[in-house]
């Protein structure tokens, strides 16, 4: 006989198994519990950073190695308030947003966002172009929503929590972001 899990009860699992894989870390320095937490996370927040840098890959990769080195040393602080998931995606969001907070410093936000897409116009063709470019379109804070609600899949009080604002504000930015992308969208031949 075979036990089919409902969606909730293995999501319960999965962050209990969290928590657990968390509490070797803290408790004996297990760093191969750690390494599964990475396995088990790398690429979601890889594909956030991908899509918040409109596609720069090496960025990407960077930005995903800081979060995954400041969620290890501060690991002691995470206090099972929210789901581990949650917290680490809120470091994703604190390390992109001290990425561009450092760069508008230096250049201007609308120069990194020139440069980021003429570098993906010169690497990339056809509709992954055309989502980066209409992602490009989109405030800093909409384009944080619709990527992390569409592309991630995160229910809105997550998204809530990771940027610590209300969920009618994210709301509000998803219904506003995706009303951009799909006036672009159409406007280049999509329906």
């Amino acid at each position: 006989m075979t036990l089919a899990y409902s969606g909730e009860a293995a999501y319960a699992m999965s962050q209990s198994s969290d928590i657990a894989l968390v509490a070797q870390v803290v408790a004996f320095g297990n760093k191969r519990a750690f390494d599964s937490l990475v396995k088990k996370y790398q690429s979601s927040i890889r594909r956030f950073f991908l899509h918040q840098t409109l596609g720069d890959k090496e960025l990407s990769d960077d930005l995903a190695q800081e979060t995954f080195i400041k969620a290890y040393t501060h690991l002691t602080t995470f206090k099972n308030l929210s789901n581990f998931s949650t917290w680490l995606f809120r470091i994703a969001y604190n390390v992109f947003y001290d990425y561009i907070r450092n760069r508008k410093e230096t250049s201007g936000l609308e120069d990194w966002e020139v440069d980021a897409t003429y570098q993906i116009e010169q690497k990339r063709i056809g509709e992954e172009m055309d989502i980066y470019r209409g992602l490009s379109l989109l405030k800093e804070t909409e384009r944080t929503c619709v990527t992390l609600h569409y592309m991630e899949d995160l229910p809105i009080e997550k998204i809530a929590a990771i940027m610590e604002i209300p969920s009618g504000t994210v709301k509000s930015h998803i219904s506003r972001g995706k009303e951009k992308l799909a006036n672009f969208l159409k406007q280049n031949g999509y329906e």
